[in-house]
């Protein structure tokens, strides 16, 4: 378990490592800042969502504790308005935002309503367990660059380790330590193959209830297209996509791969403006000295994170 302390332990590394005060724990000059600011890594949104559903504890977790069925979009904004100023926050707010998610993990706490893979019915879950948040943790590391790699020039093998070193200085933030993480790039490789097969991931009844409303819900001008849920059942490892129940047909294929060429063909030529998130926009901004995004910028937050200011909600 993470405990406060253990966080803040955590965190001391993340203030020794970090870019600054202002550039936040990364800064511009990062691997993570170039791979985060891609709208596009929102392809793979669907595919880390179901990877951690594919997790019983968290599968339960959620049917048991979030809204997700109810307000997806909420559950999208809550999630963002967590991850993005970690990333792209002042140091200030990326540490606040570490401890916010600390302390609504402290609350999610409960049994298994039934025994799914190793974990027997009755056993005690808990979203600030190590290995829950190892877990959580690796699917967005590896999605967010699997995601960058279908659409922008893939990272050379020395850029992958150094995106690896970033990602364990990310972990810190949800209290995971150097030793609780992989030392190198091979080592996360081998670790996430070795979860893909192993019966820790065994999509549950819950998992599968979940996935079906959030991909093929009663909310028809919700649900995603044909094309991105064919594209997020390819992304994801075989036994899981048969496990969630995941079937492709030759049009699914087709229309997954005419997405993709349509945007990578549209996708270089935006302007930066549309092509990188609000949030990487206002990391620029306030180190350009601006004291708020402009309307623009705050349009795009409201569409990422649900608010128009990341660093709004003051100092932590």
């Amino acid at each position: 378990m993470v405990s406060v302390n253990d966080l803040e332990s955590a965190l001391d590394h993340v203030r020794a490592d970090a870019a600054g005060p202002v550039a936040g724990v990364f800064g511009p000059a990062s691997i993570t800042w170039q791979i985060d600011r891609e709208a596009v890594i929102f392809l793979g949104a669907g595919r880390a969502l179901l990877l951690q559903l594919a997790h019983p504890w968290v599968a339960a977790a959620i049917a048991e504790h979030s809204k997700t069925l109810a307000d997806p979009i909420g559950r999208f904004h809550r999630t963002f308005d967590i991850v993005f100023p970690m990333v792209f926050g002042s140091l200030d707010r990326a540490l606040l935002s570490s401890r916010q998610l600390h302390r609504r993990h402290g609350m999610i706490v409960g049994a298994m309503p039934e025994t799914v893979g190793p974990f027997a019915a009755g056993s005690r879950y808990c979203a600030n367990d190590i290995p829950s948040l190892r877990w959580v943790h690796a699917t967005l590391v590896e999605t967010a660059l699997m995601a960058h790699d279908l659409i922008v020039p893939p990272l050379s093998s020395a850029e992958r380790e150094r995106y690896w070193t970033e990602s364990r200085l990310y972990g810190a933030l949800f209290g995971l330590t150097g030793t609780d993480l992989p030392a190198d790039w091979a080592g996360f490789a081998a670790y996430n193959a070795a979860m893909a097969q192993s019966e820790t991931l065994t999509v549950s009844a819950a998992a599968r209830e979940i996935a079906a409303q959030i991909f093929s819900g009663a909310r028809p001008w919700l649900r995603p297209p044909r094309w991105y849920r064919a594209l997020t059942a390819r992304m994801l490892p075989e036994r899981l996509r048969t496990g969630f129940g995941f079937e492709l047909d030759e049009r699914d294929e087709r229309a997954a791969d005419n997405a993709l060429a349509w945007i990578r063909r549209v996708y270089p030529k935006l302007p930066d403006r549309l092509r990188y998130v609000g949030p990487y926009q206002e990391a620029q901004a306030r180190l350009r000295g601006e004291p708020q995004p402009d309307w623009m910028v705050r349009s795009l937050n409201r569409l990422w994170i649900g608010r128009p200011q990341m660093d709004a909600r003051g100092k932590g």
